[in-house]
């Protein structure tokens, strides 16, 4: 499974779930449930490659500009989400976190930027295909900390001054 062919998976199964992060869970695994084994765990290298790239501290306080605070586990769901939302915002938010606040069409925290059960989608889905747990990916192991420059996230002026398009858009109006 090449890259484009791994992000029109992630694309089509958005779009079939209107934009829902649960919704597009299922999609996604009954997508992958009609390719055979190993494109699956080809999609889940695919799947952890961008999980991993966007363990970074920028993006983490972009997560928490947008849901106002975020735990280490809730910003493994952001991630998870990010990679969701395709190939041009996902890239985007790379290149400038900032770059959200135009990248996305709207927020709302109480259903976007948590998408758990899509980083689950290809182990369900390896799962149903062949009634056994997914094999190690071959993988480098995961950097132990994020990349970049931890800032502090309790700190609004912080949060305003690093992501001020973010900010005005989706950020807390109190700071």
């Amino acid at each position: 499974m090449d890259e484009t062919e791994f992000w029109e998976l992630v694309d089509g199964a958005r779009e079939a779930a209107d934009g829902d992060p649960e919704e597009q869970a299922d999609a996604l695994v009954e997508r992958l449930v009609r390719l055979d084994p190993e494109s699956v765990l080809d999609f889940s290298r695919h799947f952890e490659a961008r999980y991993r790239r966007a363990y970074r501290w920028d993006l983490w306080g972009a997560a928490c500009v947008l849901l106002d605070g975020v735990s280490d586990d809730a910003f493994d769901f952001f991630r998870c989400w990010l990679i969701g939302q395709g190939r041009e915002v996902f890239e985007g938010a790379l290149h400038d976190p900032d770059d959200l606040a135009e990248l996305l069409d709207g927020f709302d925290p109480a259903v976007d930027g948590d998408a758990e059960e899509l980083g689950y989608a290809a182990d369900e889905a390896y799962e149903r295909l062949t009634g056994a747990v997914p094999p190690e990916l071959g993988l480098p192991p995961a950097p132990p900390e994020p990349a970049g420059v931890p800032m502090d996230f309790e700190d609004d002026t912080v949060l305003a001054r690093y992501y001020p398009r973010l900010w005005d858009r989706f950020g807390q109006s109190e700071a």
